[in-house]
């Protein structure tokens, strides 16, 4: 059988992979073991969270499936870090752990020129070097230039519950053990990471009534910027605590831990660890706060989230049981840690094909990454470049998708699983959440995967937000008595000078609504006028932003020569080191490295200036 696009495995980044080659008009075959677990939520039932929102609208933005199909599950949105600044504020919404994957398999049945085939990969084929497909366990052989590797946590997955040893990539499915070897063979550098997962309790014997409620904070909210569709019913989710009974316990079985006793050889994701490695590394806090979530309308188990654990089964019993609200829970399911090979990124381009192995691709924890949304974006970026022939680069400046993608390609992951973070993007004024669409969904529509609706919603929005930035420009409010005491009614400082209703914007204690209700200004959808409320008061800081993005641009746009790094006496032994792993193409990139000081990049700005004199 033969295809233009082959992706294999149908986990996020698979989905998001072979929906855009296929809506870009190359025959795709997508491959998984189970047809069944296409759109899985292996882990906890959410989309989005801290800079991860960010990855979800701007991936809507782009054309891809995930901000769709969330809005479609959605059973609670709320919004993260809001006492916080702007720029780092995200959404994150619990979905309904059934209903996710339904909605993705019904998309992805629906579109032509995509082809769905149960098998497991053994092997992928070359021909001087180059990708020409794979073969399968039956002994059946697919064909195409390009495959898109997303094969999460089953190259060599090894799943841990106390001393048991399990192979596996997930509870009940086998891992890839053939293909693991099969691309060490290929020269793929692989290493090795581990994640983990929570017990799931039976909702039926939680004691909801002792936990606090945490309920929806964005009624109505929702992720895509297209056409809204039908939600499901709202679910509330509940609080608890850790204490010290837990830590205790927790403390007194710590030999019988994998992560303690060296049978786990994989590092885990520092910033989402197991509750015995929160207990050992915060041993002065006296209690860690747990989120009790439910998993869906047609499901009774519930996803303790923040109780990772790999703790042995009569362990995760007693810890549980220990904690208010959970005294009587059932344990439907231990939680167990995952343990698995991963390729190392730093060997990918700009759109994630392998330099090594022209036509591969590979997205997703395969890179040594975490989370749905980090894994979404990357099969969009991987299926767009495979079918397009040719890289879908994002810049550092203008999504957090080329954050992450240039983070992964420039400086790998560091030794553990990568998550993204608002702190990791340097530009993140300019990257907010609620401007993904201003952006990047230009660039989506050039590409052909923003349908009419999407688009012609989008103009909408612009052009009322253009309408009302002018309309605060030419409002000008002169000081008199009338407008002094308009003014005082509202609890605002007299005028002293003419000023336009943009300066008054900016004011921390006026908004929009209150400012267009006085002075009759154009009224628009709320999100756009919270847009341009945040647009006016944040000019000057945007406008300083800008400028420093353009100052990245010019570093981006110097072209590094081939340099031998060692011989570089001026630089540091560390330095050097540095540079020689990472091969930066451009200044720019050298200039991201970890550890490069200014003074460094001006020693290489000025190598430079000399190799092109000579």
């Amino acid at each position: 059988m033969h295809a233009d696009v082959i992706v294999v495995g149908a986990g996020h980044a698979g989905c998001e992979a072979a929906a855009a080659a296929a809506r870009l008009g190359a025959r795709t075959l997508l491959v998984t073991l189970s047809r069944a677990g296409i759109g899985r939520l292996s882990c906890n039932p959410a989309i989005g969270g801290l800079a991860k929102g960010h990855l979800v609208r701007e991936l809507d933005a782009l054309g891809g499936l995930m901000g769709r199909v969330a809005d479609a599950s959605t059973v609670q949105f709320r919004r993260l870090n809001t006492r916080k600044g702007l720029a780092v504020q995200s959404s994150r919404s619990q979905v309904d752990i059934d209903h996710y994957p339904r909605v993705m398999q019904a998309v992805l049945a629906a579109l032509p020129g995509l082809e769905l085939i149960e098998g497991e990969v053994t092997e992928l084929l070359t021909a001087s070097g180059a990708i020409t497909g794979l073969r399968l366990a039956d002994g059946r052989a697919l064909y195409a230039p390009a495959v898109v590797l997303t094969t999460g946590t089953f190259l060599r997955g090894q799943l841990h519950c106390g001393d048991e040893r399990t192979p596996g990539g997930r509870v009940g499915e086998a891992p890839a053990l053939l293909l693991a070897a099969n691309l060490k063979k290929l020269g793929l550098r692989l290493g090795r990471l581990k994640t983990g997962t929570v017990p799931r309790l039976d909702a039926r014997t939680v004691s909801w009534d002792r936990m606090q409620p945490q309920r929806d904070t964005e009624l109505g909210a929702r992720w895509s910027h297209g056409p809204a569709q039908a939600a499901l019913p709202d679910l509330d989710c509940h609080l608890t605590w850790t204490n010290e009974r837990t830590h205790a316990i927790i403390r007194g079985a710590l030999h019988r831990s994998p992560l303690y006793t060296g049978q786990i050889e994989g590092v885990g994701p520092r910033y989402c660890p197991s509750i015995e490695d929160k207990v050992v590394r915060f041993a002065e806090r006296q209690r860690h706060l747990l989120f009790i979530e439910p998993e869906g309308h047609e499901s009774v188990r519930v996803y303790p989230a923040g109780l990772s654990t790999s703790l042995p089964v009569d362990v995760q019993e007693e810890l549980v049981h220990s904690i208010v609200g959970l005294e009587h829970a059932t344990i439907l399911q231990p939680g167990y840690a995952v343990e698995y090979d991963f390729a190392d990124p730093r060997d990918l381009g700009p759109g994630l094909q392998h330099r090594a192995v022209p036509g591969l691709f590979l997205a997703g924890q395969v890179n040594g990454t975490s989370g749905y949304e980090e894994a979404g974006v990357q099969g969009f970026v991987a299926g767009v470049s495979a079918a397009k022939g040719e890289p879908l680069s994002l810049s550092r400046d203008e999504a957090y998708i080329g954050v992450l993608i240039d983070d992964l390609t420039q400086r790998g992951v560091g030794g553990e699983p990568y998550r993204m973070f608002t702190s990791r993007a340097e530009h993140r004024l300019l990257l907010r959440e609620d401007n993904a669409d201003t952006r990047l969904m230009a660039r989506g529509r050039g590409l052909g995967l923003i349908d009419d609706p999407t688009w012609e919603a989008f103009q909408a929005r612009e052009a009322d937000a253009e309408h009302c930035k002018d309309a605060l420009a030419e409002q000008i409010l002169t000081p008199n008595p009338a407008t002094n005491e308009a003014m005082a009614a509202r609890g605002l400082g007299a005028l002293r000078t003419p000023t336009s209703a943009a300066e008054l914007l900016r004011r921390p204690e006026v908004d929009y609504a209150t400012l267009a209700e006085w002075l009759e200004l154009p009224r628009a959808d709320a999100a756009v006028e919270a847009r341009v409320e945040v647009d006016v008061k944040y000019a000057g800081y945007i406008q300083r932003a800008e400028r420093r993005a353009v100052a990245g641009r010019r570093l981006d746009d110097v072209a590094l020569p081939l340099i031998e790094w060692k011989g570089v006496t001026a630089l540091s032994n560390e330095v050097r080191e540095r540079l020689a792993a990472a091969q930066p193409k451009t200044l720019g990139q050298a200039a991201r490295l970890p550890g490069l000081t200014p003074a460094a990049i001006d020693i290489i700005a000025a190598l430079v200036v000399k190799q092109r004199g000579a």
